[in-house]
């Protein structure tokens, strides 16, 4: 059981965000009872996110930069709007700790961690020497400055940023200097910080994070962990709960990575919901990566493997809830396995080129939207429908489908199953990749790593 401390009560929540997370955050307030808040830019007038809300604020414009970027504009929506809490979605100013701030000194309610856990895990760089002095496991930091031979291969990072930029692998000796002024450059343009940092690379590493959930309270939830190793340039393809490579090593690597995890929170007094992502090798030994300070896009297979819903205890802690124990039906690893794909309009066959256009049809024949299922099947989260724009100013994700089954094996095919028979018309996407991945020998058998798209092995 858990006691409502009811310090700050929540009634009316805004969104600062857009398309599929803003529908998805929506779902769970209306549950709870909560009065909706959406912004929209000027293409996004007529999105299924602002038709969801219960008011929406106009944001003059459409670049990013001039709409969902200004903080400014978000908390006078809010304020306009009735709202009292605002949560931030994925990606745009969620990892802002400046917005947390102002939100904050708003008088509104932050549904998100305090601004002094996100500006400790802003700086990779710091992050990592932060992580390092907590005890928890991290790769050596390399100057780029005093690299030899030997600490080939080595990646480049920005400290800065994520998502793959500003990112760059280097194998040769010669390449290090190219190589450290582009991803500088990229930093940069990225994220106006031109820092980089240097670290060994694991050729065939698995991407493994740990789904956290903590309160004012002292008490920390490890809620399951992910495996995301499938990527292409560093960004996730597909996800899936619990990590293949963790049931090949077994419980105490789970238990490690757990343990790492809650200390990492603890270091940095962290509250609401995170992730923190290791990379492991095949042995099972990890390392410190970063920690997300914010939901995080593949959140639905912890919520089909725990039946927790992180949304719902996101609201919960921000207004001064105690986690208790966690729910029983969240054991370690969680109950049966659940897979997720990202849908994008984007050509495979033209270097994953993203597609621009009118949305004519898309249909996923008996999917669930949003929810936790209780059978084997399907779930989608999407901030698409029948004749929506797919923008050039946004990221092209149509949807993320996501399969739940008693087992890996059931979950795949139940995936691929729904992906090939849906109808989607009007923009290429990079359905037939996903389909051919859930359907390969490899994948089958778990034995994907980091570099399993970089193989060119599915069509």
């Amino acid at each position: 059981m858990t006691t409502a401390i009811s310090q700050k009560p929540i009634t009316s929540v805004l969104v600062a965000n857009r398309g599929e997370i803003a529908c998805r955050v929506f779902t769970t307030c209306v549950t709870m009872g909560l009065r909706t808040v959406a912004v929209y830019s000027d293409p996004d007038a007529d999105a299924p996110h602002v038709r969801a809300a219960d008011a929406a604020v106009r944001l003059p414009g459409s670049a990013s930069a001039e709409t969902y970027l200004r903080g400014e504009k978000i908390i006078a929506a809010a304020q306009a709007a009735g709202a009292d809490a605002i949560h931030p979605g994925y990606g745009f100013l969620s990892e802002n700790a400046e917005f947390a701030q102002a939100v904050i000194d708003a008088g509104l309610t932050w549904i998100g961690p305090p601004p002094a856990a996100i500006t400790a895990m802003g700086s990779k760089v710091n992050a990592k020497a932060l992580m390092e002095g907590a005890g928890v496991p991290v790769l050596k930091d390399i100057d780029p400055e005093s690299v030899t031979a030997d600490d080939l291969p080595l990646l480049i990072k920005a400290s800065a940023g994520g998502g793959g930029r500003g990112m760059r692998i280097v194998r040769e000796l010669g390449e290090l200097s190219d190589a450290v002024a582009a991803a500088r450059r990229e930093a940069e343009s990225a994220f106006g910080d031109p820092t980089v940092f240097c670290e060994p690379y694991i050729e065939r590493g698995h991407h493994i994070e740990v789904q956290v959930m903590a309160d004012d309270h002292g008490q920390i939830w490890a809620v399951g962990e992910r495996e995301c190793s499938i990527q292409r340039r560093h960004q996730k393809v597909v996800e899936e709960a619990p990590a293949p490579l963790v049931e090949r090593i077994g419980a105490d690597m789970r238990d490690r990575l757990f343990a790492a995890a809650r200390k990492a929170v603890e270091s940095i007094g962290y509250r609401g919901a995170g992730t923190v992502e290791f990379l492991a090798d095949e042995t099972g030994k990890f390392f410190f990566l970063e920690t997300n300070t914010r939901l995080q896009v593949e959140h639905p297979v912890t919520e089909l493997t725990t039946g927790v819903d992180l949304v719902e205890w996101q609201l919960r802690v921000a207004r001064g809830e105690s986690l208790g124990q966690i729910p029983a039906t969240a054991p370690a690893g969680g109950v049966g396995h659940a897979i997720e794909v990202r849908l994008y309009a984007e050509d495979p066959a033209h270097d994953w080129q993203p597609q621009s256009g009118t949305v004519a049809r898309i249909d996923l024949p008996a999917a669930s939207r949003f929810g936790l299922l209780e059978r084997p099947g399907v779930r989608v989260d999407s901030g698409i429908t029948d004749g929506s724009e797919i923008s050039t100013f946004y990221d092209p994700m149509l949807a993320k489908v996501i399969s739940w089954a008693p087992d890996r094996d059931q979950a795949a095919a139940v995936l691929a199953r729904a992906l090939s028979d849906a109808r989607i018309h009007g923009v290429v996407t990079n359905r037939d990749m996903l389909v051919n991945t859930l359907r390969e020998a490899d994948f089958l058998a778990g034995a994907t790593d980091t570099g399993y798209l970089g193989d060119e092995r599915i069509a």
